[in-house]
């Protein structure tokens, strides 16, 4: 182990390289009594401000003391303090003003000032500073306080929004319910129209027909109708329309033609056939008399004989029959009315 003692004066041994012998050196510390004046060529040149012109010295020295602080600690003794000139420590810089340390580097920092300072402003914008806002946590408060609005009024947007979307839905479907009951009942006012104007037409066109036809005999009652069945008539059913009137009432012309038959025709009694230009026959029958012969033209509710009770009766009335111009028997009821005639 290296000591702090002076090391001892090695013999001095004679090289040839030179005339001067050269030092054989040992491991030693150097301290304050054992550092002899550099001589020879490491000589101390003159100082510029309190500092030494050669480097070589101030090398030594700082190997000298950490070796000999380094050494004493091994050795259990206390270290040596190196002190600097005071040129050099006078022109060291405050910690206080070294960047980033502040009153964090000074021993005297007031615990009181140090706590009440924020932690950290990191993250602050303008518009938080603006907002009063100190500190980054406060801030963060602030924002989410803010998120959280501006979501409470998104969601109430969308809400709005969804019920006026139902309102204006409801109210599109009751413009659409109304708008088709409205033409709803427009159709049918136009159907109700349509029809009383066909009606009305129609009441027209019988009432010229009621002009040009007329009602076979008067003063009289509808006593049998067209197919009623029993075993008073020879086909089993009633074929014509009776007006039961007094004897002697005239038989009138329905409509304009020609007589094509006038006589006697057996259970028919006296008949008489009247061809209408559509071909259609009108049988009058059981009359008691014919004022008309075959071929005769005759108009509308022109006297053609008199009601009776010849042929198979039982009582005075005028039997009509209406015959299609192919022969077929038809209700006299139904035809009349289709002429605007009410029997």
């Amino acid at each position: 182990m290296a000591s702090n003692q002076p090391a001892p004066t090695a013999p001095f041994e004679t090289t040839s390289f030179g005339s001067e012998p050269e030092r054989a050196w040992g491991e030693w510390n150097p301290t304050e009594e054992s550092v002899r004046p550099v001589r020879g060529r490491h000589r101390v040149g003159k100082q510029r401000n309190g500092f030494a012109r050669s480097s070589t010295v101030l090398g030594v020295g700082v190997i000298a003391a950490v070796g000999a602080g380094g050494m004493a600690t091994a050795q259990d003794k206390p270290a040596v303090s190196i002190s600097l000139p005071d040129a050099i420590t006078d022109n060291l810089p405050d910690a206080g003003s070294l960047p980033g340390m502040g009153s964090l580097a000074a021993d005297e920092a007031e615990p009181d000032l140090l706590a009440s300072a924020p932690l950290t402003t990191a993250g602050m914008t303008a518009a938080d500073a603006e907002q009063g806002a100190t500190d980054a946590g406060e801030a963060l408060r602030a924002r989410i306080l803010q998120q959280a609005e501006q979501q409470q009024n998104e969601a109430d947007a969308t809400e709005k929004a969804a019920a006026e979307r139902v309102a204006a839905e409801q109210a599109a479907a009751l413009a659409k319910k109304q708008q088709t009951e409205a033409e709803k009942k427009i159709e049918e006012a136009r159907k109700k129209a349509e029809a009383e104007a066909k009606a009305k037409a129609e009441a027209e066109r019988l009432a010229k027909l009621a002009a040009s036809f007329a009602l076979p005999t008067s003063s009289y009652t509808i006593t049998s109708t067209y197919g009623e069945s029993g075993s008073m008539w020879s086909s089993g059913y009633h074929t014509g329309l009776d007006f039961a009137a007094p004897t002697g009432t005239p038989v009138k012309a329905v409509h304009s033609g020609t007589v094509t038959s006038a006589g006697w025709s057996g259970s028919y009694g006296y008949r008489t056939i009247l061809e209408l230009d559509d071909g259609t026959e009108i049988w009058y029958c059981h009359q008691s008399s014919m004022t008309v012969t075959a071929g005769q033209k005759v108009t509308t509710g022109e006297t053609i004989g008199r009601v009776g009770a010849t042929g198979n009766v039982t009582g005075p009335h005028l039997h009509l029959e209406v015959h299609t111009a192919g022969g077929s028997g038809i209700d006299p009821m139904s035809w009349l009315s289709s002429k605007g005639l009410t029997p």
